[in-house]
């Protein structure tokens, strides 16, 4: 049984489970009350607001730069870790297609371990899980495969200049904690422990017939100091305690000697007296409301622990109904608690569960193969067809440096040389003598051939990221890399043509480079649909306009990526062997045929599906 599907169908359409809409006044009061409430131990960041299907809202903390910076070590530790261990094994003779095995998933590790892991793990990777923070969209909804992709691709241009410049000034200084993925992305980073805040002892509703004395200030004092007294460094936790005690004595003249004691004596006969009879009306009614509920918050605890760890795919059916059912009721429980204006800890308490329960509840359902398929087979190249015009001037961006390099070059051939690699200076000096000898460009062994394309596949795939993350510099980085990749291209050819041995590169280009050429552009046109978002934003805010241009380029990047392990594929295996030039532009003709196809393919689900 579907935990997930169960779940969401019992509380979208049987009414019985959905809890009551919280009044106009209660909101108010507490957007009022969540925007002057104090930092303490359970406010340690600014709050995001987000009002949930039931009508309930809640208040996510934003995860700071300290929790993510740990949890970012963790994880860059995992993954050196397993990059070592993977390059280790690769020392072992397993022959060609283990090797190319091991440096496809060393790629896949690379450039998908965040990926992967905010995806099946409902935004928590082995890092943020021991941290205790999670990525959920802004909506509050658990993040989702497609943002998950976006603020972890647009990660390279946090990263920009290293060591992670830009990612840690906008941890710093955004009021959020943002970075530039989440904010592509419509993501935002949040503290995840279901309960920080720990449930007092039942005290007996009864037990006391009127307040202590202490003001609603002191009270609150009071109890804040008591649920940070064990996290306190010792010797400031005596200099509070003591001052806590003096500001007391005097009322109390016989109080204990020691000052904890005191303190919590006097803490527990306030709350006893609050929960029986002591305060207002709507003050006992949420003490009343806590106390008698208590024991059923600390279930549902329980119980959002396990759904947000293991998944609601584990739930037994009748574990299922149950846990819906506890649902509605905590939700119901934090709407009556912000009524009556319970205390701040008891509302962070409730929020913390209705929180986390929402979390397990709404969680994307795990996408299968087919949809994977359907996703890189249609709604990708639906994506690139759609956006023909900004791919067009990508193309343009690209070809034009190029031929402005080819001109250049040719008319001053000696430039070649100050702006070409010495790699490219070096193959282009020996291609007479490789000719000579019935060599091509760039042969590999047979038995080297699967992981060539391999690794190729995975440089190619950095580049295309890149080039679409650098589009959120308004556009810039996106331009810089298409002029720069086609400007070195048309260098590059110029130099070979001034030795006469141009044929000699497009014998080694042909094959493959109508896909990866078209694939880089297309990344360039994605990222640029993020730059023009940021120019010309609309009739949305520029964030607003940035989260919608993500989440209609993110296809676009996902066809760039099968472009290229196409284009991969032709070029280790094929460019790097030693067929003619009759094969070769066979393979090219195959491959711009594969190019339409795809594309064609597109088209066809984007008319069948106006809005894909």
């Amino acid at each position: 049984m579907r935990g997930g599907g169960t779940i969401r169908g019992l509380v979208r359409h049987r009414g019985t489970l959905l809890p009551p809409a919280p009044t106009r006044k209660a909101h108010a009061r507490y957007h009022s009350r969540m925007a002057r409430a104090p930092i303490s131990r359970v406010d340690l960041g600014p709050r995001h607001l987000v009002e949930t299907p039931e009508s309930v809202t809640l208040g996510y903390e934003a995860a700071r730069i300290g929790s993510r910076s740990l949890a970012a070590a963790v994880d860059h530790a995992i993954l050196i870790a397993g990059l070592i261990g993977l390059s280790a094994l690769r020392v072992i003779p397993l022959g060609s297609l283990a090797t190319a095995g091991l440096i496809a998933l060393s790629t896949a590790v690379a450039l998908g371990y965040f990926i992967g892991f905010e995806s099946w793990w409902q935004g928590q990777t082995p890092g943020k899980r021991l941290v205790g923070i999670r990525v959920v969209r802004i909506t509050g909804h658990p993040a989702g495969f497609g943002p998950v992709v976006i603020r972890n691709i647009v990660r390279m241009a946090d990263f920009f200049p290293p060591p992670y410049v830009t990612g840690f000034l906008f941890l710093f200084f955004h009021p959020r904690a943002r970075r530039l993925g989440d904010l592509a992305a419509g993501t935002l980073v949040v503290r995840d422990r279901p309960i920080d805040v720990p449930h007092r002892p039942h005290i007996p509703v009864g037990t006391a017939t009127a307040p202590t004395g202490l003001e609603p200030a002191e009270y609150a004092w009071l109890e804040s100091y008591l649920e940070r007294a064990d996290d306190l460094d010792p010797a400031a936790g005596a200099r509070i305690r003591t001052a806590l005690a003096a500001r007391f004595t005097a009322r109390w003249p016989d109080r204990p000697a020691d000052d904890a004691t005191f303190l919590r004596g006097l803490y527990d006969a306030e709350r006893a007296a609050r929960a029986s009879g002591g305060g207002d009306a709507e003050e006992r009614t949420a003490f009343q409301l806590a106390e008698r509920q208590g024991p059923r918050w600390e279930a549902f605890d329980a119980m959002a622990r396990a759904a947000n760890t293991r998944g609601l795919d584990t739930f037994s059916a009748p574990d299922l109904i149950d846990f819906a059912a506890r649902y509605r009721e905590v939700s119901s429980d934090l709407a009556r608690a912000r009524t009556y204006s319970a205390p701040e800890l008891s509302l962070d308490r409730l929020e913390r569960l209705v929180t986390a329960g929402h979390n397990a509840l709404y969680r994307e359902p795990p996408r299968s193969l087919t949809r994977l398929v359907e996703l890189a087979w249609r709604r990708c190249p639906a994506a690139v067809v759609t956006a023909w015009r900004t791919v067009l001037l990508a193309l343009v961006l690209l070809f034009v440096p190029a031929a402005v390099g080819w001109t250049i070059v040719r008319a001053r051939p000696e430039l070649a040389y100050e702006l070409l690699p010495d790699l490219m200076l070096e193959r282009a000096a020996s291609a007479k003598a490789r000719i000579d000898r019935g060599l091509t460009y760039y042969e590999a062994a047979p038995e080297d051939r699967p992981a060539t394309a391999a690794a190729i596949i995975g440089n190619n795939v950095r580049v295309a990221f890149a080039c679409f993350a650098g589009g959120i510099f308004l556009g810039v980085g996106s331009l810089f890399l298409l002029a720069t990749n086609g400007a070195t291209l048309g260098i590059s050819a110029a130099h070979f043509a001034n030795l006469g041995v141009l044929g000699y590169l497009m014998a080694f280009i042909v094959g493959h480079g109508v896909l990866e050429l078209f694939a880089i552009a297309v990344a360039g046109a994605a990222g640029f649909r993020l730059g023009y978002a940021l120019v010309v934003p609309g009739d949305h805010t520029r964030g607003e306009a940035l989260m919608l241009a993500g989440r209609a380029a993110i296809p676009m990047v996902g066809a760039t990526v099968v472009l290229l392990v196409v284009a991969g594929m032709i070029e280790g295996l094929a460019s790097a062997s030693d067929a003619g030039m009759t094969e070769r532009l066979v393979i090219s003709a195959l491959s711009a045929v594969f190019l339409l196809l795809y594309l064609t393919n597109g088209w066809r689900h984007r008319r069948d599906a106006p809005d894909a």
